[in-house]
């Protein structure tokens, strides 16, 4: 019988209290987060840990490269060859130090590297110098972290829950590192109801792609959905990560699941990526909200000027406050062509990449290359405080090129803001969730694709507009418009004024109609108009509410002033009652 992510995460949390003034509450993570990932793989290789230990005694001295034969006796692409195990390393507390860095090295290259990134080695030595290393290798062998114990999507979620915990005691954003698992499997439904009856064939086998990986939970819910489906189906897994923890908790898992873990790259996305060329059958990513992208600036400009269309940031770039426009380009720069099949992507962002930036700026023109190239399917509201660091507006854009054709031209708009479970107990910013009816609800609006109270359907045009500048002339002294050498008026700088237009609206009839019979004068200079797109969601869905009447108001407003005057009354009559 598995246990809870909840109940595990909190027995590993308790052992964290050992370090208690050796070690800042920042830095629990460091220590128990690798030890964690070391307990499940001890768990996860317990059954085979003889039939490689044999194996490795029959082959060490032929000369070879044990390491197939060592993998294959595992049962998994990785191996421990060591004598040590968690129960063995009790056995002896004076060598726990050297015992451990003995059973770390016994592992196989693809997990040592694990280890090194968390700087294992330095975190053993601090740990036995505190006289608590021995206590801790305890703690942990005192857990059960096996397959049978704890399933991989639960032991996701546990990861998951101790970065979140780590990350407030740290101050830090443990929303860069996951995202909600019910906002997942939104985002995953989104992405593959339309391909249901492919995704059913046998034999099938799809890409799948999420350029800020975390600890690989968008992956491993994709995973699991789609062999749900079809147990036959196979998902090729490709990711990138920056932080490096997070990255090796997402190889871990890769590595028990048995995918292959070089597609799982670790380093900036932005200024190197790691996957270039490649191209996916499905992506999908929960990019940082509002991070500024200063520390690749030099980079990504340099790939935007010298690259253009053929680089990932050709349209246009969004201001270096907020980059996560620059992940929604990446990731449609990895579409496979239409006619190989296309590609479906779903992204979270927050409200900014809807509006900010008007026409002719980096984040309009890049909303422009987007409409204009008739690649959104549709956005999705998200209720507030659904994430664990932030309670903003989040919204899941859906895209692909190749929609089904009564999709053509169109973006859907889905306001599933009050679609929501609240929860017993908030975690961080997080008091609210999606149940399992409000993910069927806002799939259903996306698959029906009809007009309702939560559903808008709108042209690609009805998201344009073109900015005119409106000029009126520079009069001079004797009250006559001055003119230029070629005889037409000069304009007065500062009577200038810009008009957004809407792409469907003609200007000269617009002009006629909201700017001539105020400023007969006025002209449009078009040499400096310029075309935008913004999605100005809330509007869409405004609700116009009545105010109240004005004699119910006033009624109010009068029996407020009635118990002002009471209270009034009683603070005088205070003082002097306490006189007499």
């Amino acid at each position: 019988m598995t246990s809870t992510p909840t109940a595990n995460a909190g027995l590993v949390w308790a052992i964290a209290e050992l370090l208690r003034g050796d070690y800042k509450q920042s830095d629990y993570g460091k220590v128990i987060l690798p030890f964690t990932l070391l307990r499940r793989l001890d768990g996860v290789l317990a059954q085979t840990k003889g039939a490689v230990l044999a194996e490795h005694a029959k082959r060490k001295d032929s000369g070879l490269d044990v390491s197939l034969f060592l993998a294959r006796a595992a049962g998994y692409s990785f191996y421990n060859a060591s004598k040590f195990d968690f129960p063995t390393l009790l056995g002896d507390a004076n060598g726990i130090k050297a015992n451990l860095l003995d059973y770390v090295a016994g592992f196989s290259p693809n997990v040592r590297d694990i280890f090194e990134r968390y700087e294992f080695e330095k975190q053993l030595a601090k740990l036995d110098g505190a006289n608590l290393l021995y206590q801790v290798v305890g703690r942990f062998a005192a857990i059960d972290l096996s397959l049978a114990a704890v399933s991989n999507e639960s032991m996701g979620m546990m990861f998951e829950e101790l970065i979140r915990r780590f990350a407030e005691l740290s101050n830090e954003t443990a929303g860069e590192h996951f995202t909600p698992r019910e906002v997942i499997r939104l985002m995953v439904d989104l992405l593959f109801t339309p391909d249901d009856i492919n995704l059913s064939k046998p034999g099938v086998v799809r890409s799948i792609y999420d350029p800020a990986a975390g600890t690989g939970g968008m992956l491993a819910v994709a995973e699991e959905h789609l062999h749900a489906m079809n147990p036959d189906a196979r998902l090729s897994i490709f990711g990138q990560e920056l932080n490096e923890e997070s990255y090796a908790i997402c190889k871990a898992d890769m590595l028990i699941k048995g995918y292959e873990v070089d597609r799982i790259i670790c380093g900036n996305t932005l200024s190197h990526d790691g996957h270039a060329g490649q191209r996916f059958d499905y992506m999908l990513s929960n990019p940082p909200f509002g991070v500024e992208w200063k520390k690749v600036e030099d980079a990504v400009r340099k790939e935007h000027k010298q690259k253009g269309h053929d680089g990932r940031f050709g349209p246009g770039l969004p201001r270096v406050s907020d980059g996560s426009l620059l992940f929604l380009m990446h990731l449609l720069s990895k579409m496979r062509p239409a006619k190989e099949g296309g590609s479906r992507v779903a992204i979270v962002l927050n409200g900014s990449p809807l509006f900010t930036g008007g026409a002719g700026s980096g984040e309009s023109e890049i909303r422009r290359w987007v409409i204009e190239n008739d690649w959104l399917e549709a956005i999705v509201a998200l209720p507030t405080d659904m994430f664990y660091n932030t309670g903003i507006a989040t919204y899941i854009w859906v895209l692909s090129n190749h929609k089904a054709p009564e999709r053509r031209g169109k973006i859907q708009l889905i306001n599933a803001a009050s679609f929501f479970v609240k929860m017993r107990k908030s975690l961080g910013s997080k008091r609210k969730e999606l149940g399992e009816a409000d993910i069927e609800r806002i799939v259903k609006l996306y698959g029906v694709f009809e007009a309702g109270e939560h559903s808008r359907i709108f042209d690609n045009d009805d998201f344009g507009y073109r900015t005119i500048t409106v000029e009126r002339p520079l009069y001079d002294a004797k009250g006559k418009p001055e003119r230029d050498r070629k005889g037409q008026p000069k304009a007065d700088s500062s009577l200038r004024d810009t008009e957004n237009v809407p792409l469907k609206d003609d200007v000269d009839a617009y002009v006629a109609r909201e700017v001539l019979p105020h400023v007969p004068d006025a002209w449009v200079d078009g040499e400096k108009t310029k075309v935008g797109y913004e999605i100005p969601f809330t509007r869409h869905f405004y609700a116009y509410t009545p105010p109240r009447p004005l004699e119910a108001i006033d009624a109010d407003l009068q029996r407020l002033g009635a118990e002002i005057t009471e209270l009034l009354g009683a603070i005088v009559k205070e003082p002097m009652t306490r006189n007499k």
